[in-house]
């Protein structure tokens, strides 16, 4: 890509303040706590993808059935994340291209075809949790039927993208007051629901998978946590926001998007932490067998009382509406990337939203649906994961900014992790 595209690639994709804003900072005529701001929006968004209706799911029955016990599966999710969404950042801030066009351009074509028709797979999964959730708080919220909620979000999620046409900075902020809108939600929960905190504590650290289903569980939950979707994201979201004018900058902007994927996924790792421990402080003593996201709303009315319950609600139609934006525009980048050509976005929203349809329309409960997406995204997470590190890894293609061998070390061990968790799943299975 030549810096004439790319230069307007990045003016169309900000407002002229927050690029203004941007280009004060590289160049030493901003300074303070404030300077951070106008980089956040990146990982804010892709932080959406960790706070999706599928997390509610896993962390609800990790939560009710184990208590505390795999809040350590949680913390290792969450630092998994942060490592891979950072080197996802520095490849688009360095190359000016996304995972999946680099992809593309870098390995055989049948490899491409078949990451592309995997990440196509995980990307309906992804927006199976995603509709699906938002679906089913409008359902329960104002008392319609699961289709009407269904349609609602297919509505309200349009709508949404839309923002994008008034430059990116608008969806971000919106995406952002969502973000905002999930986080005080459990905040709030914390202190409705009884919670152990020496437990919580003891657990957050201590390693241990109590039965069988509790490696479905971890393994739900590191899919509900590193999502291939946005890995591929979040190098696209980079590629071509801020140009570098030379190498002080480029390296000013990698360290800006560190800070930022540091406190948004922080933030996001606090927000499923506390999805366990609700759970766990709300179900795990008397009620064990709580499952389902709509059984979970129902008990906790009368256990912590209808402000609760609401409280939840409300944290999950937030959840299911921004993740569902989030995972559109996945979509549209992976194909875009793996493919060369993009579809108009009111038909890849409905080529995506076809299977919580099938979902609905054969009677299979929402809920486990919901978790076993999560699981088949984290047989689709390997492949994004070795090419992310691969790339990262080349001094071809990053330059001077090519990882570490500490950084190697990490995200390998992270990658073979994930598989190894599969590879146990499906042994088990």
């Amino acid at each position: 890509m030549d810096q004439r595209v790319r230069d307007k690639s990045a003016s169309t994709s900000l407002t002229a303040r927050t690029a203004m804003a941007i280009r004060e900072v590289l160049e030493g005529r901003r300074r303070g706590a404030a300077m951070v701001l106008p980089f956040a929006g990146p990982a804010v968004v892709v932080s959406v993808a960790y706070m999706d209706p599928g997390n509610f799911a896993t962390n609800i029955q990790a939560g009710a059935r184990y208590g505390y016990a795999l809040l350590w599966v949680v913390v290792l999710a969450n630092v998994v994340a942060m490592l891979f969404q950072a080197l996802s950042a520095k490849l688009g801030i360095v190359t000016g291209r996304n995972l999946a066009e680099l992809c593309r351009e870098h390995f055989p074509a049948p490899l491409v075809f078949v990451m592309w028709a995997v990440s196509e797979v995980a990307a309906m999964a992804t927006d199976l949790a995603e509709f699906l959730g938002g679906a089913i708080g409008l359902a329960l919220l104002f008392h319609m039927p699961l289709l009407a909620g269904m349609i609602v979000t297919a509505i309200v999620t349009y709508g949404l993208l839309l923002f994008e046409k008034a430059g990116f900075r608008p969806l971000e902020l919106a995406i952002g007051a969502l973000v905002g809108i999930i986080g005080l939600s459990y905040l709030a929960e914390l202190f409705i629901a009884p919670v152990a905190w020496p437990g919580v504590f003891r657990h957050l650290f201590t390693p241990q998978l109590p039965d069988a289903d509790a490696v479905t569980i971890a393994v739900g939950i590191i899919g509900a946590t590193v999502m291939p979707h946005a890995l591929f994201l979040h190098s696209g979201l980079t590629q071509n926001r801020t140009v570098a004018r030379n190498e002080a900058e480029r390296s000013k902007l990698i360290r800006f998007s560190h800070i930022e994927v540091v406190i948004a996924l922080t933030i996001a790792g606090l927000v499923n932490m506390a999805m366990v421990i609700m759970a766990s402080g709300a179900f795990h003593a008397g009620h064990p067998e709580v499952a389902e996201i709509e059984t979970a709303y129902q008990t906790l009315g009368p256990l912590l009382g209808i402000g609760a319950a609401g409280i939840f609600l409300l944290s999950l139609i937030a959840s299911g509406i921004s993740s569902s934006v989030v995972g559109t525009m996945a979509g549209q980048m992976i194909m875009q990337g793996f493919v060369g050509f993009q579809i108009p976005l009111w038909l890849r929203r409905l080529i995506t939203m076809v299977p919580s349809f099938v979902v609905v329309g054969m009677g299979i409960n929402a809920t486990h649906a919901l978790v076993m997406s999560q699981v088949v995204l984290s047989f689709a997470l390997p492949l994004p994961m070795a090419a992310l590190v691969w790339f990262t890894c080349r001094a071809s293609v990053m330059g001077r900014y090519r990882n570490g061998r500490l950084m190697i070390v990490a995200a390998s061990v992270s990658a073979i992790a994930v598989l190894v968790l599969n590879v146990v799943l499906l042994l088990q299975i």
